[in-house]
């Protein structure tokens, strides 16, 4: 049986493939597990610069397997899946999406979770858990951050599929554009300062509901930490010299 996520590396970019396309991609308990296991790792693992989610076949991800949903293990499954929809709460790392074709139900909360997502114009969108029944109970939130929760109600309440030009306007999605480009935005983030990149997506993260007055002092904190890292100084330096740093910073 072929692996549900392929894996490989192109210097410091981490790609990862959802490889069920006889299913549509769709989110088996496997293939959540193994998504997460993968980011989660890519997390706490230097050389890891940045995460590029694409997709084998000709849908990006169609959603949940419905053929293990109504099984005994649901509990499990729902776990995984809330583990897998608030992945960008834990792992500070870019997280760039590639998508060409259909990116519905938890495929959009996929997207959702990442920093840019650059989709095909082909591509098409939608939150499509009613139709079945059902409310997106686990993207939700994820979903609400990215696009505001009045856009993200009427999408749910409607159910409607709709096409890259409008996932573009609401903010879905960042550039309409090929697989090519997600790549180069993976590979110029992973350039990036790793620990800038670090601290600021975890000051995003942790800012998160915070007063204005919590907020300001988490961005005094941060930045001080930032200014005293050697790594940091070695950048302006460089930066003053016209020259690459020596950090790697």
């Amino acid at each position: 049986m072929p692996q549900s996520l392929k894996t490989s590396r192109d210097g410091r970019v981490l790609y990862l493939k959802l490889n069920r396309p006889e299913k549509r991609n769709a989110l088996s308990y496997d293939l959540c597990v193994n998504l997460v296991e993968a980011m989660e790792s890519a997390g706490s693992d230097p050389s890891v610069g940045a995460i590029l989610l694409c997709a084998e076949g000709r849908t990006f991800c169609a959603g949940m397997d419905l053929d293990e949903i109504l099984t005994p293990a649901d509990g499990a499954i729902a776990a995984i899946h809330e583990r897998l929809f608030t992945v960008g709460s834990r792992v500070f790392k870019p997280i760039v999406a590639a998508v060409d074709g259909a990116a519905l139900a938890g495929g959009a909360g996929l997207l959702a979770n990442a920093h840019i997502v650059v989709a095909s114009e082909v591509s098409s969108f939608g939150l499509t858990e009613i139709r079945i029944g059902l409310w997106p109970f686990l993207i939700f939130r994820a979903v609400c951050l990215a696009i505001g929760e009045r856009r993200t109600l009427e999408l749910t309440i409607t159910g409607r599929i709709f096409e890259a030009e409008e996932a573009l306007d609401i903010g879905l999605i960042h550039h309409i554009g090929p697989v090519e480009l997600a790549e180069e935005l993976a590979a110029a983030a992973a350039a990036m300062s790793p620990d800038a990149l670090r601290a600021g997506l975890q000051f995003a993260n942790e800012i998160r509901g915070q007063s204005w007055a919590e907020a300001g002092a988490a961005s005094i904190r941060y930045r001080g930490e930032l200014f005293r890292s050697a790594r940091f100084q070695e950048s302006v330096l460089a930066f003053r010299e016209k020259r690459p740093p020596r950090t790697g910073g």
